[in-house]
């Protein structure tokens, strides 16, 4: 037993470390690629926003990336790619949209995503090791494989589940904002378009997103559930 929790430990350590590292580089990146994005056609929406959330104002900051996404730094920090920024200007995404975007990010942050990741993280190394360890002797060769793959769903899973959460906030504060759950739906119809990647019906078990209907049915459950029909 002690051969096995040994190596076990330090898989946690390494891996432990291995995360706050990443942060610490995607952090520095984020600061070297971003700046405060200030726009006078986002800022009604995004008042909205914060007057629903009982702050004062969202600190929104453009990455200087041409893919087409939202994200939320561990700090707390809301970010827009430049290519989604583009898209906005160019008149393919509303403000709104721009602020369902802002309200999923937020969801990440007030819901601790980022923290709980890195402790997913760090357990799937330990698991991942221990399953290898194992089945390993049970079925040689491609254990460590199936370990690996069996540890790969569970982290898409626990994605996906974030995912469906931070959509579950960002409806309510939409909704609290006035802004209602339209805009979310139609910028997530338009992710494809938007994104050039496919966003199949089906369930891929290690797509670290839901499946695009799949979220949009899960919104239209909200919004039957909290009677928001007439803000659609």
């Amino acid at each position: 037993m002690l051969r096995l929790i040994a190596p076990l430990l330090l898989v946690l350590v390494l891996g432990y470390l291995a995360q706050r590292f990443a942060l610490w580089r995607s952090a520095k990146a984020l600061d070297e690629q971003s700046a405060a994005l200030i726009d006078p056609d986002l800022r009604p929406a995004l008042q909205a926003l914060a007057k629903a959330q009982g702050i004062t104002m969202i600190r929104l900051y453009l990455l200087a990336n041409d893919t087409v996404n939202g994200l939320a730094a561990a700090d707390g920090r809301i970010f827009l790619t430049r290519g989604f920024y583009q898209k906005f200007r160019a008149g393919h995404v509303s403000a709104d949209e721009i602020a369902s975007v802002v309200a999923h990010e937020l969801g990440h942050v007030a819901l601790g995503h980022s923290r709980r990741r890195m402790i997913a993280f760090t357990g799937q190394n330990a698991l991942r090791f221990a399953l290898a360890t194992i089945l390993s002797r049970l079925i040689p060769v491609i254990g460590p494989w199936v370990a690996g793959m069996v540890t790969a769903v569970m982290m898409a899973g626990l994605s996906r589940r974030d995912e469906f959460q931070a959509d579950e906030y960002a409806a309510a504060l939409l909704a609290k904002a006035g802004i209602g759950t339209a805009p979310q739906k139609s910028l997530l119809a338009k992710l494809q378009a938007l994104t050039g990647m496919a966003h199949p019906g089906g369930t891929d078990w290690l797509a670290s997103h839901p499946a695009t209907p799949d979220r949009i049915l899960a919104i239209e459950a909200l919004e039957r559930r909290w009677g928001l029909l007439s803000q659609t």
